[in-house]
Parts: C-alpha cells; structure tokens; sequence
C-alpha cells in the first residue's frame, strides 16, 4: 500500500524502514478509531437522510449545480436530510437545497492537501472532518438511505461503484441509487450493457440495482416510492 492509503501524510513522518512502518501502521489504528466513533455517535443520532455525490468543481451557474440544488431541496421537504461530502461545487448546492428547505444538512469534509474547505450552508452541528477516505465512506454507507450521483468524476464513480458493489453482494441493504441527467451517464451504462454484461463480468439484473433518471421530481419518486415497496422505513 501506498501511504496515501492511510490519509494524506506529511512527508517528513513517514516511515523509512520497515519496522517504522510497523509501528506506524499500529498507530494508525487508533487514529481510524477516533474517526470511526466520532462519525458513529454524531450521525447515529441525525436520522434519514440520503446522500448527494457529485463533481467538487462545478461551478454555482452550472445547470448541475442548480438540479441538484432543487433536488435536495424536494427531498428535504419529503422529510429527508441531506448528506455531502461537505466542500464545494454539488456538494454545496446539495447541503443549500436542504438548508433553505429548512432541513438537515450534513457534510463529510475531507481533509486535503490542497485544503478543501467546508461549505457555508452545513449545520454547524453536522459537520465532521476526516482524514481517512474510507473512514468517510463507511459513514456514508451506513448512514445513507439513498444516494443520489451527479456529474462527478472519479470520487463519484468511486463512491457509486462501492454502494453498487456492497448491495450487489449482499453487503449492504439496499437502498435506492440514482443517477441523473442521462445524457452524462448514457456511456457508462452503455458500456457497461455491451461491455461488461457481454464478457459475464456481471448480470443483467444487477444495472437494477440503480436508476437514471433527468428532473429533481423523478429523483424524490424513485426514493420515496421504495419506501412504499421495502420494509425497511425511515424515521420521518
């Protein structure tokens, strides 16, 4: 592994020998435990919320900034809060749509080299901070009861892929995944139909397990209609 994998880390502590790395691994553990129960007890007590993925850089007068702001918007008035990673671009508008609707709006910042700075309209009491990318991703897991994919790039994939490959396995309960704006997603579903399926590398079945859709009111039926179908419901 790289030591990327273990957050990002000045280079003058980096270990240099192997029995540094050791002991620097065994560290590391209770720096990830930290995280693990500060993320547990915080948002153990938020309730429903669904997830909102997307490019950083996308630009406030971008027509994915203001659908995605719309979309949280509507899926906080049907009694959801909103969960980002908590920096800019969609995430932004996805923590503005749940703030101006009155909701909760939670942000799971990051902590990078290049510092990227929470975004004003996260509840002051919802915001966390990690260092460890799959510390984060395991809070967005297990706390989500939706996500939603906006034109992203390879964070987004990478947060999709693992939620579809958790509910693919039986890892993870499902829950309603949705892409939107089809036109963004149309290569990667086709590549995958006469790609992937082609070569058995998964089922048909399994692009089931997401939908793709274009308006914000498509997004809030797909997920509020599952919670009419499931027996799982959220708390709302």
């Amino acid at each position: 592994m790289e030591p990327s994998d273990f957050g990002y880390i000045k280079e003058s502590i980096q270990p240099k020998t192997w029995s540094e790395t050791i002991s620097f691994d065994t560290w590391e553990i209770f720096k990830v435990m930290s995280e693990m129960v500060e993320g547990f007890e915080k948002l153990g007590k938020i309730g429903p919320c669904v997830s909102v993925f997307g490019s950083a850089r996308t630009k406030e007068s971008s027509r994915y900034y203001k659908l995605t702001e719309e979309i949280a918007y509507l899926l906080t008035k049907a009694g959801f809060g909103i969960i980002t990673g908590g920096g800019p671009g969609i995430m932004e508008a996805g923590n503005k749509g749940a703030h101006f609707a009155g909701g909760k709006s939670v942000g799971l910042n990051i902590n990078l080299p290049f510092e990227q700075n929470p975004n004003p309209f996260i509840d002051r009491t919802k915001l966390l901070n990690f260092n460890f990318f799959y510390v984060r991703k395991t809070m967005f897991m297990r706390y989500s009861m939706g996500f939603v994919a906006m034109p992203g790039g390879f964070g987004t994939l990478d947060e999709l892929t693992e939620a579809i490959t958790l509910i693919q396995t039986h890892k993870l309960v499902r829950f309603p995944i949705v892409l939107v704006v089809k036109e963004y997603w149309e290569g990667l579903i086709n590549w995958l139909k006469n790609t992937v399926i082609v070569e058995q590398n998964i089922k048909a079945e399994d692009l089931e397990i997401f939908k793709v859709v274009d308006t914000a009111e498509e997004v809030v039926k797909v997920i509020t209609e599952f919670y009419k179908t499931y027996a799982l419901k959220p708390n709302f």
